[in-house]
């Protein structure tokens, strides 16, 4: 469903109440789509297939791999870079 700031604003409880029964509500300016609403939804399995259906998350069913290594970082620094262009 699509609603207009103005409209939205004038009327804020009752896109609430679309949105808490899982409409997603997508906000226009001068026609122009700027914001989606959905519902705050605990993340259980039903949940998450409302994430998935609602496009916002993307899933292949495997365990997230990585941690909290850092990025490698290729080439010069910003504090070289600086050098160089000051040079």
């Amino acid at each position: 469903m699509q609603v207009s700031v103005r409209e939205l604003k004038n009327n804020l409880s009752k896109y609430l109440k679309l949105v808490r029964q899982g409409e997603p509500v997508v906000v226009t300016s001068h026609g122009t789509p700027v914001a989606r609403l959905l519902p705050i939804l605990e993340i259980d399995s039903r949940g998450l297939r409302q994430l998935l259906r609602f496009d916002r998350v993307h899933w292949n069913g495997e365990k997230p791999r990585g941690g909290t290594r850092c990025p490698v970082i290729r080439g010069k620094t910003l504090a070289e870079s600086v050098l160089e262009e000051r040079g």
